[in-house]
């Protein structure tokens, strides 16, 4: 199923063009308004999601980079491994590969990851994202969803019965 890595290519692409627009097009850290509920805002995560350890000091870069790589190397195998029944789930694996490698291609140039997603209500924003963040998101949504519904699980149960 390693013919699915083109989607991981398409998600890196948009994810590093889009990161770059925001970081040359954006003043950091000053939102513009799209629509109600959502702006374009330029921010720097030296964390991980959420801005976990964003202020620890540094060590956090080496360290989220290297967990990311490992997260990949074991995703590709993964993906590998897959049969060709198990498209869903190919399909959601290389949006996290993606994902990942989108992410980490920020960490290791910049030392952050550039955000610009910003939805909110009121006062209250959720944490800023990418593109990158998103097809991470999506991906592991999809293995959920498959693992209760998906096409491996159904011939299961036909085999079973």
């Amino acid at each position: 199923m390693l013919k699915y890595l083109w989607l991981s290519l398409l998600v890196i692409v948009l994810d590093q063009l889009t990161k770059y627009m925001a970081s040359t097009l954006l003043t950091y850290y000053k939102p513009v308004a799209v629509m109600p509920l959502f702006n374009f805002t330029l921010m720097h995560n030296t964390g991980a999601a959420f801005s976990f350890l964003s202020s620890a000091g540094g060590w956090q870069r080496w360290f989220f980079t290297i967990i990311a790589i490992g997260v990949s190397i074991f995703l590709t195998l993964w993906l590998k491994r897959l049969t060709t029944q198990e498209r869903l789930q190919a399909i959601a694996l290389s949006l996290i590969l993606g994902g990942a490698i989108g992410n980490v291609i920020d960490r290791v140039w910049l030392g952050y990851v550039v955000d610009f997603l910003d939805v909110y209500y009121d006062k209250w924003h959720f944490p800023a994202f990418n593109i990158a963040d998103s097809a991470i998101t999506i991906g592991a949504v999809l293995i959920i969803y498959d693992s209760f519904f998906g096409s491996a699980k159904q011939a299961s149960k036909l085999e079973a019965d």
